[in-house]
């Protein structure tokens, strides 16, 4: 038997199996931080679905009720915004509405700013479809077409999640702030400019200027949920929201939801997912899932082209 000094404990055997060199243990890391990431994100596309459902079930509540008030107009924003709150089906449509952009919010927090846009594109299948049921009649063959792509689109969408779903950078402050004012500058110039040589009808450009007025809030409140000093972003964000949804009631009271609503979705859509790409280095997946997931972003862009288009038979 070995001795050994009072009070002091022999050395244990060394327990290499339950050891890992860092190696192994920088590859346990990544593998546990990349499951996490997929599980956020399909958290978040559940989130992203539930919203624009919620979304496109508003706006054609919100066309309904709208189409019977007085005239709205931009001109006089106060008086607009009394008819409006003081009208119960569109106040409850607009409840919905507000809850859908919570969902969309939280989804934002959990994945990509593109990622969670091309989920909200594909809303615009479902507007076309409740659209058709409300109004009774079937979709024209370019509408037929807008939806087909929109859910080819979210297919290929959910495929290409195997190659990965990752944030990128918090982006330039200097050109987050130019793409912002340049989206606001377009909308601004398409409402001046309507019926001054600009060929396009009361409900196209309410529809356009609205949709930009929306990806200036969808953009504002990625970058506010950042948090720090970025929280100031809710100021564009609470303008953007409010002036979209204005630009939208007085779109109603001359074109049919699908187009004013279709419009202002393609444009909200479309924008934010450039905007996570170019302004915030949001990256895509190589190979085969890159390519699905481009092929996703444009077939939704290009859904709700179709959709917002005019009908034909």
């Amino acid at each position: 038997m070995a001795w050994r000094r009072p009070g002091v404990r022999a050395p244990s055997a060394p327990h290499t199996q339950s050891l890992l060199r860092p190696a192994d243990a920088g590859l346990v890391l990544l593998a546990r931080e990349s499951s996490q990431m997929r599980v956020e994100t399909s958290i978040a596309i559940g989130l992203a679905a539930a919203s624009t459902t919620a979304i496109s079930v508003a706006y054609i509540r919100e066309h309904d009720a709208a189409a019977k008030m007085p005239p709205l107009s931009l001109r006089r924003p106060w008086h607009t915004v009394r008819l409006l709150l003081s009208n119960r089906p569109w106040l409850t449509a607009f409840g919905l509405e507000t809850a859908g952009f919570s969902l969309y919010a939280a989804a934002l927090g959990l994945a990509s700013l593109a990622l969670v846009q091309s989920v909200s594109a594909g809303g615009i299948g479902v507007l076309a479809y409740i659209t058709a049921r409300v109004t009774g009649r079937g979709l024209g063959r370019r509408e037929l077409a807008g939806v087909i792509l929109s859910c080819l689109g979210l297919l290929a969408l959910g495929i290409s999640l195997a190659g990965g779903a990752e944030e990128g950078s918090e982006g330039e402050l200097a050109w987050i702030i130019i793409w912002i004012g340049a989206s606001g500058g377009v909308a601004l110039a398409v409402l001046l400019l309507r019926g001054r040589g600009l060929d396009m009808t009361r409900a196209v450009a309410s529809g356009v200027a609205g949709g930009l007025c929306f990806s200036i809030g969808d953009i504002s409140t990625k970058i506010a949920t950042e948090g720090g000093a970025r929280v100031a972003f809710i100021v564009p964000l609470v303008l953007g929201y409010l002036l979209g949804t204005l630009l939208l009631q007085v779109g109603y009271q001359s074109g049919e939801a699908l187009t004013v609503a279709g419009i202002a979705t393609l444009l909200t859509n479309a924008l934010p997912i450039a905007a996570g790409t170019v302004v915030l280095d949001e990256p895509v997946p190589g190979g085969v899932y890159g390519v699905l997931r481009v092929l996703a972003f444009g077939a939704v862009t290009a859904g709700g082209f179709f959709l917002a288009r005019p009908r034909t038979t």
